[in-house]
């Protein structure tokens, strides 16, 4: 066993936010283990990670063994086996580097001390886990959840855990976008099936931008430290075929790089108090520019270590419905490209299914428009249209099972929302008796009081 002793400031954050120290593997290691150690406080926060001899300068496509953030001091990686956000397999020779996240640090910067073993004993090389392909051959609208967590980042619960939370939820689809990492493919990957498919996520975590990978299985480096990085992000994952969502564009962690090519945006993420009416403000704007980005949702759920009942702040909440020709990973994938389908406040949450001339969300139409958008579950409520200009009608919704129409020739798009209004003293009542008192995310009852609550969030439909 070695070990070693860094002292990082703030100008080596400011440097470069990724701090690296070399670690020697010797021929023939088939386990190592590494262990941080430092002060940690409010303001000293370090994460860590690592990486194998293969690995280069950012960009980089190769080479990643590991990410746990701030959420672990200790890792192994052995051939057959390695900890929860660590990646097994062959371990091959030379210059591996542990990865120091330089998240927080004091004035004075802070002593990190690293304490390394390896060793040779026999050990078979296990394989990652085959994708499966399962297919429902039905179509018809499905319910998921693409942004949540388990302990493969930061979250205390298992995937069995997050799997038995989809399945209480009567979810069809899931993604598990832990931070950084691609380890969780072990699971997910083996127990995908036609109840309930799993979509391959990561969700790409920085200090100053989240962003979801959908649709690959191959690491996505991370390591973004200026602005144009946005676009670097952005031609990594769609080399590989994959879609990229900004996430939570709002307090407290918004998209600070250029925003890039993006396929989604996830205009949802847990209630909707969580300031949520910021990045659909934000959404609204973009596709005002003339932008053309499919809205979605993620309850941004961290798995706790029991399995959690059904209520305003779990798994879910809130629930992307999206219409499939068949329920498949690849029918999921291009229908959230398409935009063909909505947000809704829970998996039992308000339907809401928007048309012109016919045509579903995400299509393009021409001119003179007449919209029908179909809505369940929401009587007493209120419909409202948009378009580039902001809000264009308002209808009172009059029953459980009912149409709203709008006539004319909207600018670039129209899309639709249902805010509540006879459902929110209810609503927020439910809100507050969840949380046991008090207010989070730094909200005030004015800003309580004063927000128009969404519960469901059609697509687009573009207009020439």
């Amino acid at each position: 066993m070695t070990g070693i002793t860094v002292h990082v400031t703030r100008a080596d954050r400011a440097a470069n936010p990724y701090f690296y120290v070399p670690l020697e593997v010797p021929e023939g290691t088939t386990r190592i283990d590494v262990t941080m150690a430092y002060a940690r406080a409010e303001d000293c926060i370090i994460d860590l990670g690592v990486l194998d001899p293969r690995a280069t300068d950012y960009p980089s496509r190769a080479g990643f063994r590991g990410w746990s953030g701030g959420a672990r001091d200790h890792f192994f990686v052995a051939t057959d086996d390695a900890t929860p956000g660590y990646i097994h397999g062959e371990m091959p020779a030379g210059r591996w580097q542990v990865m120091l996240g330089l998240y927080k640090l004091p004035p004075e910067g802070a002593d990190i001390t690293l304490t390394f073993s390896h060793d040779n004993a026999p050990r078979p090389i296990e394989p990652q886990p085959a994708r499966t392909f399962p297919i429902r051959k039905e179509a018809g609208w499905y319910r998921g959840d693409l942004h949540c967590h388990t302990f493969h980042s930061d979250a205390a619960g298992s995937p069995e855990l997050l799997h038995a939370a989809a399945k209480q939820a009567r979810l069809d689809f899931l993604a598990g976008a832990d931070h950084n990492t691609i380890s969780q493919r072990r699971y997910f990957h083996s127990n995908s099936s036609a109840d309930l498919v799993f979509v391959r996520a990561m969700e790409v975590t920085t200090a100053i931008g989240h962003a979801n990978v959908f649709g690959v299985d191959d690491w996505i480096d991370f390591r973004m430290t200026r602005p144009e990085h946005g676009h670097t992000l952005a031609d990594l994952v769609h080399a590989r075929g994959g879609l990229l969502s900004i996430n939570h564009d709002k307090p407290t962690i918004p998209w600070d790089y250029d925003v890039p090519e993006i396929d989604c945006m996830e205009v949802w993420q847990s209630h909707w108090m969580a300031w949520n009416w910021v990045s659909l403000g934000r959404y609204q704007q973009r596709l005002a520019s003339g932008k053309r980005i499919s809205a979605i949702g993620g309850s941004d759920f961290h798995q706790p270590a029991r399995l959690m009942p059904e209520g305003p702040l779990v798994l879910a909440r809130p629930t992307t419905v999206l219409w499939l020709e068949e329920l498949s990973e690849g029918a999921i994938l291009a229908a959230m490209k398409a935009g063909r389908g909505y947000i809704t406040e829970s998996p039992d949450g308000p339907h809401l299914a928007l048309s012109v001339n016919d045509q579903p969300m995400g299509s393009t139409v021409q001119g003179t428009v007449d919209a029908k958008a179909e809505v369940h579950c929401a009587k007493g409520d209120r419909l409202l249209w948009f378009d580039a200009t902001g809000q264009i009608a308002d209808e009172v919704i009059e029953d459980d099972r009912w149409a709203g129409h709008f006539s004319g020739r909207p600018h670039l798009f129209l899309r639709a929302e249902i805010a509540a209004d006879k459902s929110r003293p209810q609503l927020i009542g439910d809100f507050t008796a969840a949380l046991g008192g008090g207010l989070p995310w730094r909200l005030t009852e004015v800003e309580l009081q004063q927000q128009t609550v969404r519960r469901a969030i059609s697509n687009p439909i573009y207009v020439e």
